[in-house]
C-alpha cells in the first residue's frame, strides 16, 4: 500500500497523507457501490485494501462526513476527494494508480468487473 500512496502522491502532486485519505475513499466507495463477492475477492488479493476502506469509513463517520456524503454514487466520492482539497485533474489521477496497483494485484479483468458493476465508473478506466 506504501508503493501506492508514493505513486498515487507523485501523480497528483499531493502530499502523501492526502493520497493515503483518497485512495482509502475511492476504496470505500468501492466497497459500498460495487458487488459484495467481487469487491471481496479484489480487496482479499490487495494488500492494505480492507484497513484502507475501513479507516475511510471510520474518517467519514462524523458531522462533515455525513455532509459531505449527501449525494451517492460517483457523485458523494468526488465530493468526499473535494472536501481533502483535490482539484479534477488529482482526482483522476489518484483514480487511475488505484486501478492500475489494483488490476497488478488482482487482475485487470477482476478490476474491470468491479467498475463495470457500478454506474458511470468504467469511464475511467
Amino acid at each position: 500500500m506504501q508503493d501506492l500512496i508514493a505513486h498515487a502522491s507523485a501523480a497528483a502532486g499531493i502530499e502523501p497523507e492526502v493520497a493515503e485519505k483518497a485512495i482509502g475513499a475511492i476504496l470505500a466507495f468501492l466497497r459500498k457501490e460495487g458487488p459484495k463477492p467481487d469487491v471481496d475477492e479484489l480487496f482479499a488479493t490487495v494488500p492494505g485494501a480492507e484497513a484502507a476502506a475501513a479507516a475511510a469509513e471510520h474518517a467519514g463517520a462524523g458531522v462533515l462526513g455525513a455532509l459531505m456524503g449527501l449525494g451517492g454514487g460517483l457523485m458523494g466520492l468526488a465530493g468526499r476527494l473535494a472536501g481533502l482539497g483535490l482539484d479534477m485533474t488529482q482526482m483522476e489521477a489518484i483514480g487511475r494508480e488505484v486501478f492500475v496497483y489494483a488490476g497488478e494485484k488482482a487482475g485487470e479483468e477482476r478490476v474491470r468487473q468491479v467498475a463495470a458493476a457500478i454506474p458511470g465508473l468504467s469511464q475511467f478506466l
